[in-house]
């Protein structure tokens, strides 16, 4: 039985005029095939079962970071890479999730055919659904291929989106000291 995603792919190849079957193309088919699923492997994981199993009870009030999670997801539109990086903060009530399970939230939902909008969305209301923090905000840094290699061209720009949710929407302060610590870049952990 053969492979639809590869058949798609030797279908493409000959719509661009070149030949499947010539020696560099050979398993090029079966490469993008493996590459997509890869690529798009975030359809087949729950992110509620991704946080549900590494939740605490722990009374800590003050503000959980991790930022700097670098990320590659593909446009829906063009379905061509755009990457970047996540930040992620929240305010516990009474919960903390591992922080090894937000970069693979972030990883899941990047791993699916994205706007980067939506992803920044998806990331803030699993972490609000699950946790039921105080607040959450969610800072994303991407460079779009479709803007560089294509359209525009233009190669230095990129797109910031956030989702700020409760205090980090109505406590100025706390979307203040939020922002302050993205931007905060040391030199070296070590």
């Amino acid at each position: 039985m053969s492979d639809p995603i590869e058949d798609a792919v030797r279908t493409i190849l000959n719509e661009l005029g070149e030949k499947p079957e010539r020696d560099g193309l050979q398993k090029t088919p079966s490469r993008v095939a493996a590459a997509m699923r890869f690529f798009t492997k975030g359809y087949a994981q729950d992110p509620m079962a991704t946080l549900n199993d590494a939740m605490f009870d722990v009374e800590y009030d003050e503000m959980v970071l991790v930022k700097d999670i670098e990320f590659y997801s593909l446009c829906e539109h063009h379905m061509v890479p755009f990457f970047g990086r996540i930040h992620v903060g929240y305010i516990p009530n009474g919960k903390v999730v591992g922080l090894s399970k937000i970069p693979r939230l972030v990883e899941m939902f990047a791993r699916r055919l994205q706007v980067q909008e939506r992803m920044t969305m998806e990331v803030a209301g699993i972490i609000e659904d699950v946790l039921k923090p105080q607040g959450v905000g969610v800072v994303v840094e991407a460079k779009h291929l479709c803007m560089v290699m294509r359209g525009v061209e233009k190669h230095n720009s990129f797109a910031i989106t956030s989702s700020m949710r409760g205090v980090f929407e109505s406590d100025s302060k706390t979307r203040a000291e939020f922002m302050e610590l993205i931007r905060h870049r040391p030199d070296s952990f070590v």
